[in-house]
């Protein structure tokens, strides 16, 4: 027995000796030590020994199997220690090098100029809300007192999914979907994407944002309305801002009007920006039609409101001096970084 075991140890750090690379270590490791190693053929011979000669043999066995395991490890180590020092040689990093600069997002202009506006509208007691881009017939048409034969309804400036589902071209329907919710008084914006059929050029898109407002309270007349917008503007374009309003016309407001602001560039001298004009026109407003409250549950005889609306890229447009609409889809990283 103790000549097989001595077989047994020589064979294995032999082949020990002559192993380089950790996998045939492994693979010498199994078949000597592992459940059908030689070792344990010896160990499972036990039961042929005779019992006053067991513990001797049991001896000898364990100081192989702990001789062949010290000199494996050694092997192992020396072959893991010769790796990381070929790694290190063949992956040297050059701490002298520039290193790669780490480029962080921001927001878009549309995104700064909405949360701007946002900002100004909830500092005066506004609430944000938002609704369904895919919208019904009813609220983005007819409960806004427009007609079926409006020229608005016709399929060249409305995306329609059906006959009664279509792209919403304004966010106006959010204001018919708060009114019938029936909590007065109501005082909101609402921000979002629309859609028209329109060309796709400098100053239009077949996508792009609105935000509208709306109050309705008690005793709101249009002076409430004057007040508001020309504080808005003053806030977003500067305290210098003076504010003109130009009589309209809009389905569902009456009587209404556009609002002109002072061009932000010459104080209203007139210059290229404002093609001489020194103003600058940013938005379409009005008192509530009576029509458009009646049709959401709203008593006119009790209640009256101003709304109002305008274009989220017209005022990133404007604020930025931006000259061309597609600059702010064509995802330009040289353009966009400026902002």
């Amino acid at each position: 027995m103790k000549a097989k075991l001595d077989q047994i140890r020589e064979q294995a750090l032999t082949q020990i000796k002559s192993c380089d690379t950790t996998e045939k270590l492994n693979e010498i490791r199994v078949s000597i030590l592992g459940k059908k190693g030689e070792l344990t053929g010896v160990l499972k011979a036990m039961k042929d020994v005779a019992p006053e000669d067991r513990p001797k043999v049991g001896q000898l066995v364990n100081e192989t199997r702990a001789e062949i395991e010290r000199v494996m490890e050694e092997a192992k180590t020396r072959m893991e220690r010769a790796i990381r020092e070929a790694r290190m040689k063949s992956e040297v990093i050059d701490v002298t090098l520039p290193a790669k600069k780490v480029r962080i997002g921001h927001r878009h202009p549309n995104t700064i100029a909405q949360e701007e506006v946002e900002s100004i509208f909830i500092g005066m007691g506004y609430e944000v809300v938002e609704g369904p881009e895919i919208e019904k017939d009813y609220y983005n048409f007819e409960a806004l007192n427009i007609p079926a034969d409006h020229p608005a309804k016709d399929e060249q400036d409305t995306f329609y999914v059906n006959g009664d589902i279509l792209l919403r071209t304004q966010t106006s329907g959010v204001q018919v979907h708060e009114m019938e919710k029936g909590k007065l008084p109501i005082r909101m914006i609402a921000p979002g994407r629309v859609f028209r059929s329109d060309e796709l050029d400098a100053t239009h898109s077949p996508s792009f944002h609105q935000i509208e407002g709306l109050v309705v309270d008690t005793n709101v007349t249009f002076a409430d309305l004057k007040g508001t917008l020309a504080q808005f503007a003053r806030e977003l374009f500067g305290e210098s801002t003076k504010v003109k309003f130009r009589p309209h016309h809009f389905p569902f407001t009456e009587p209404s009007a556009e609002m002109d602001v002072t061009c932000f560039k010459c104080g209203g001298a007139g210059c290229r920006f404002c093609k001489g004009e020194g103003w600058i026109e940013i938005l379409g407003c009005g008192m509530v039609h009576p029509n458009v409250l009646k049709m959401s549950g709203i008593d006119p005889e009790k209640y009256t409101g101003f709304a109002f609306g305008m274009g989220l890229e017209r005022i990133a447009l404007l604020k930025y001096e931006i000259d061309d609409l597609r600059l702010l889809y064509e995802n330009d990283i040289r353009f966009l970084r400026q902002f």
